[in-house]
C-alpha cells in the first residue's frame, strides 16, 4: 500500500466543530482563549488569505558566514555559559549564559553554524516568548524568507507563524487514540515546498504543568552513513515525490482554510549539506510518497525499509524535554522530529514555529554551485510530465532522470 499521509495534524487545523469565527476570521474558542498565557501568538485562520505560488531563489546559509570557533556567539555571552551535549553526535543544551533575543547579526551567523554542526540546539531560560510576533518575525527573517504555512494558524496579522495548539481539553487524547496506538509521526518540515526550511525555531509558550509534550529527533546524517557503501551507491541519485495535498485535504475537511494551492516537489532521497558538506537521508513518510522511477511496491519497500531505518535507531536520537522559557532551534535538512502526546491532564500545549527557507535541495557540491533561479524555473516546466511518467516512460541514469 502507498505510503500516505495520516491525519493527525490534530494541533494546526481549525475545528469548524470546537472553535469560533469572529469578523469572518477563523479563531480558537472562547473558553481557549480566557485559559491561555499568550493570547497574542493564538492562532487565526483567515480564509481571506491568499498567497501566490512560491517561486525559486537564491539562498546562502549564514552557517557559511561564521567564525567555525563561534567567536561571535562567546563574545556575546551574558555570563558563564553552561552547556552540554545531549548526545555526543547529536544536540546540545544550553542552560545559560546566551540570550538569543539579543544576538547580533555575526553572533546570529555562528548560531547557524552551531546548529548545522549539532543538529539541534536546546536553549534554557530564554525572554523569546515575551518579545511579541514583531519581534519574532524580524528576528527569523534574518535568515532567509519566513515560510507562510498553506493551512495552519497564525497570530492575528502574521501569517508568517505556524502556530501549534493542542487545546485544553481531556477528548484531545480521545480522538488521537480512537484509531491508533501511538501519535509519533516523523516528520522534517514542509518538505512539499520547492525551498523547505533550514534553521528553524520553536518556542514553547505554554505546555503540560507536570511535564510531557516533549520533542524527539533523529540524526539523518548519522543515519545515512549507517547504512553500507553497496546501500549509499544504490540510493545516492534516487529522487523522492513530495507532495501538500494530503495535508491541504485534511485541513478543508475540518473546515479550515488552505491560502496556497497544493504543491508537488521532486527531491533528492540524499540530500547533500552546503555547510556540513555531508550527505543527509532526506526522507519521511508525512509528505514524501515514492521514489521516482520506481514501481509502487519497489518504491514502497525501498522507502519503508530506509524510513524504519530511522525511526527505530534510538541511538542516533534525542528527547528534548520542554522547560519554561525553552527555545529549542535546529536543522530542518538534518533532522526529523515528533510532538509526543505523553500528559493525562487537559492542560493546552502552546507553541510557535519561524521557518525561514533555505536552499533548494540537491544531491551535491557541485550541483549546488550551479544551481541558478533561471534553470530552476527551467527544471519546473517538465515536474508535472515526470510525476505522471510510468517507469518505462523515463531516461533514468545513474546521474539522474529525464523525460
Amino acid at each position: 500500500m502507498p505510503l500516505v499521509l495520516e491525519s493527525r495534524n490534530l494541533d494546526i487545523h481549525f475545528r469548524k466543530d470546537e472553535d469560533s469565527i469572529k469578523d469572518g476570521v477563523y479563531t480558537v474558542s472562547d473558553k481557549d482563549r480566557s485559559l491561555s498565557q499568550h493570547p497574542e501568538f493564538l492562532p487565526s485562520w483567515d480564509p481571506k488569505q491568499k498567497y501566490p505560488k512560491l517561486q525559486p531563489f537564491k539562498h546562502r546559509d549564514r552557517g557559511l558566514f561564521a567564525d567555525p570557533q563561534y567567536k561571535n556567539l562567546l563574545a556575546e555571552a551574558t555570563g558563564p555559559i553552561e552547556q552540554l551535549n545531549v548526545t555526543p553526535k547529536l544536540g546540545t543544551e544550553v542552560r545559560s549564559g546566551i540570550q538569543i533575543s539579543q544576538l547580533s547579526p555575526a553572533a546570529k551567523d555562528d548560531l547557524a553554524l552551531l546548529v548545522a554542526e549539532r543538529g539541534v540546539v536546546i536553549f534554557r531560560n530564554q525572554d523569546f516568548k515575551d518579545k511579541g510576533p514583531e519581534f519574532a518575525k524580524q528576528w527569523g527573517s534574518y535568515y532567509g524568507p519566513l515560510h507562510v504555512h498553506p493551512t495552519s494558524g497564525a497570530p492575528l496579522g502574521y501569517p508568517e507563524f505556524h502556530v501549534t495548539y493542542r487545546r485544553s481539553s481531556p477528548k484531545e487524547f480521545e480522538k488521537v487514540f480512537s484509531r491508533r496506538v501511538n501519535n509519533i509521526t516523523w516528520h522534517t518540515d514542509v518538505s512539499y515546498e520547492l525551498q523547505p526550511p533550514g534553521l528553524t525555531v520553536f518556542t514553547m509558550l505554554q505546555g503540560p504543568d507536570n511535564g510531557g509534550g516533549d520533542t524527539i529527533f533523529a540524526d539523518t546524517v548519522e543515519a545515512y552513513e549507517r547504512l553500507s557503501p553497496l546501500m549509499q551507491s544504490m540510493i545516492d541519485n534516487l529522487k523522492v515525490a513530495h507532495t501538500s495535498s494530503d495535508q491541504a485535504k485534511d485541513s478543508v475537511d475540518k473546515g479550515g482554510i488552505e491560502r496556497r494551492a497544493p504543491v508537488d516537489s521532486i527531491h533528492p532521497l540524499v540530500r547533500w549539506h552546503p555547510v556540513l558538506k555531508k550527505k543527509i537521508l532526506y526522507i519521511q513518510k508525512s509528505f514524501g510518497r515514492r521514489i521516482i522511477g520506481l514501481k509502487q511496491e519497489e518504491s514502497d519497500n525501498l522507502l519503508s525499509f530506509l524510513i524504519n531505518h530511522v525511526e527505530t535507531a534510538l541511538d542516533l536520537q534525542l528527547r528534548a524535554r520542554w522547560e519554561p522559557g525553552t527555545v529549542v532551534v535546529w536543522d530542518n535538512r538534518r533532522v526529523l522530529h515528533s510532538a509526543v502526546l505523553d500528559w493525562n491532564s487537559a492542560d493546552a500545549r502552546h507553541a510557535y514555529r519561524i521557518t525561514p527557507q533555505a536552499e533548494r535541495p540537491v544531491h551535491s557540491q557541485e550541483e549546488y554551485d550551479n544551481w541558478t533561479v533561471e534553470n530552476e524555473l527551467e527544471e519546473l516546466k517538465s515536474l508535472e510530465a515526470t510525476l505522471a511518467a510510468d517507469p518505462y516512460e523515463l531516461d533514468v541514469t545513474l546521474d539522474g532522470l529525464k523525460i
